[in-house]
C-alpha cells in the first residue's frame, strides 16, 4: 500500500448528509475529498425521487419535532439551524422550484431528484470538492479500496455519513459498525423502519392484492394516524403502516377504524335495520356500504362476524389486523439504531475518534417518511460539516 496521502478534509459517503458536509466544509474553506463506495453518488437519493422527491414538510418545525420521538431534543438544535426554512431556500438556490402538495409535503416542481442532485455536484465542484468515486473504505484509519488498488489518506478532519443498514444495493449495508466498534464507539444495532409488515392472508384476501385501504384511521399503542395503507400478497404496507412501524415493531397491535366520521351508535343503528336472514358480507353492504377491500378485511380479521349490530359496530370502529412481523431489515424505506447519542459530543464528533464526525442515517434516530427523514439527514450534515469545518488538532 502507498504512504499515506495528507488530506485536508474527509467525508466518507456521497448521499444527502455527506453531500451537505462536503458543501459546508468546501464553503468554509477546506479543502474537501468526497468518498463515495459506489460509481455513482446519490444512488438512494435517487431512488427516493422516482415517485417524486419528497424533500421535507411544510409544517412548522415545533410541530414536525413530534415525528422524531425520543429523539426530538438532540435533533432539536440542528434542524433549527437548517431546517425546512433553510432547505427550502438552500434547494432554491440550486434552481428548484418547490410547491406544497395537499398533505402539507414540499415537492421539487420537477419531481425528480435526478435535476437536484445534478445541480447540487456541480456546485459542490465549483466550491473545490474533489469527489472519488468507487473508493471503498475498508477500515485501518483511512484505507480504501479504489479502481486504482488499495489507497490510505490521513485527512485533518472528516466526516462519515454512510447511511444505515437498508437498501443495501444501493450503498447503504451497514459495513461499517465494525470499523467504529473496533474503536470502542457504541453502536445499537440497526432495526428496519419505515417498513411493512407481514400477515397470513387467506386465499379470500387474494384479489385485493396491491389495492389501497382508504378513509381510515390506523391506530397502534397510543398513535393514531388518518391515512392510507396498501394490502399486498405479503401483508400491509404504505404510509399509513409506516407512520405506526415503531410501534408495530415493538409488538403493538395494528387496529383500524373503518369509519372515522360516524359514530360507533351510529353504526350499529344502520346495521340494526339490516334482515338478519342477510349474508355478514350483504349487512355490511348494505347498512353502510361497505365493499371491496375494506369489506375483505373484515371478513378476514372478524371470524365469526357478530351478529349483535353494537358488536359489529365496534369491530368496525377497532378492527384488530393480526401482524407476523416487519419485513427484513434491507427492504425497509430507513432504519432505526446507529451510532449513539452519548458517542458523540455537541458538534457529533466521535468521543472516542477526535477529528471524526458522524451525520445522517449512522445516527441513532428514526422518523416516518412524509419529509422528515431526509430533512434530519440534511440538518444533521450540516451541523457536522460546520463543527468540523472548524475543528483543528
Amino acid at each position: 500500500m502507498r504512504n499515506p496521502e495528507l488530506v485536508d478534509a474527509l467525508v466518507i459517503g456521497a448521499g444527502p448528509a455527506g453531500l451537505m458536509a462536503a458543501e459546508i466544509m468546501a464553503r468554509a474553506g477546506r479543502q474537501v475529498w468526497l468518498c463515495e463506495a459506489k460509481p455513482s453518488v446519490g444512488r438512494k437519493f435517487l431512488m427516493a425521487g422516482k415517485s417524486g422527491l419528497n424533500l421535507m414538510n411544510a409544517a412548522p418545525l415545533a410541530e414536525q419535532l413530534a415525528n422524531y420521538s425520543d429523539a426530538a431534543p438532540w435533533l432539536k438544535p440542528f434542524l433549527r439551524e437548517f431546517g425546512p426554512d433553510q432547505i427550502r431556500s438552500w434547494a432554491e438556490g440550486l434552481g428548484q422550484e418547490l410547491f406544497i402538495g395537499s398533505s402539507g409535503r414540499v415537492f421539487p416542481r420537477a419531481m425528480k431528484a435526478s435535476p437536484l442532485l445534478r445541480a447540487w455536484l456541480a456546485r459542490s465542484e465549483d466550491l473545490g470538492v474533489s469527489l472519488k468515486r468507487g473508493w471503498r473504505w475498508t477500515g485501518g484509519a483511512f484505507e480504501f479500496c479504489t479502481p486504482d488498488g488499495a489507497r490510505n489518506v490521513r485527512p485533518k478532519v472528516c466526516v462519515l455519513a454512510l447511511g444505515g443498514a437498508s437498501w443495501a444495493r444501493l450503498g447503504s449495508d451497514g459495513a461499517w459498525i465494525e470499523h467504529l466498534r473496533a474503536r470502542d464507539v457504541a453502536v445499537t444495532p440497526f432495526q428496519p423502519a419505515n417498513m411493512g409488515f407481514n400477515a397470513a392472508w387467506s386465499d379470500h384476501m387474494r384479489p385485493h392484492f396491491g389495492q389501497p385501504v382508504k378513509n381510515v384511521e390506523l391506530k397502534a399503542a397510543e398513535q393514531r394516524v388518518r391515512a392510507e395503507f396498501v394490502i399486498s400478497e405479503r401483508g400491509v404496507e404504505g404510509g399509513g403502516i409506516y407512520a405506526l412501524s415503531r410501534a408495530l415493531r415493538e409488538g403493538a397491535t395494528l387496529t383500524l377504524d373503518l369509519f372515522p366520521d360516524i359514530a360507533q351508535s351510529e353504526l350499529a343503528f344502520r346495521l340494526s335495520r339490516q334482515s338478519r336472514k342477510l349474508s355478514g358480507a350483504n349487512r355490511l353492504r348494505r347498512a353502510l356500504r361497505l365493499e371491496g377491500a375494506r369489506q375483505a378485511l373484515v371478513m378476514e380479521c372478524v371470524r365469526p362476524l357478530p351478529q349483535d349490530p353494537k358488536a359489529l359496530a365496534g369491530a368496525l370502529k377497532a378492527l384488530p389486523v393480526p401482524l407476523l412481523g416487519p419485513h427484513p431489515l434491507d427492504e425497509a424505506i430507513s432504519t432505526a439504531g446507529g451510532v449513539t447519542r452519548s458517542a458523540v459530543d455537541n458538534g457529533l464528533m466521535l468521543r472516542k475518534w477526535p477529528g471524526v464526525f458522524v451525520a445522517g442515517e449512522m445516527l441513532d434516530w428514526e422518523a416516518p417518511t412524509g419529509g422528515y427523514l431526509l430533512t434530519a439527514c440534511l440538518a444533521t450534515g450540516h451541523w457536522a460539516g460546520k463543527h468540523a469545518a472548524q475543528y483543528r488538532a
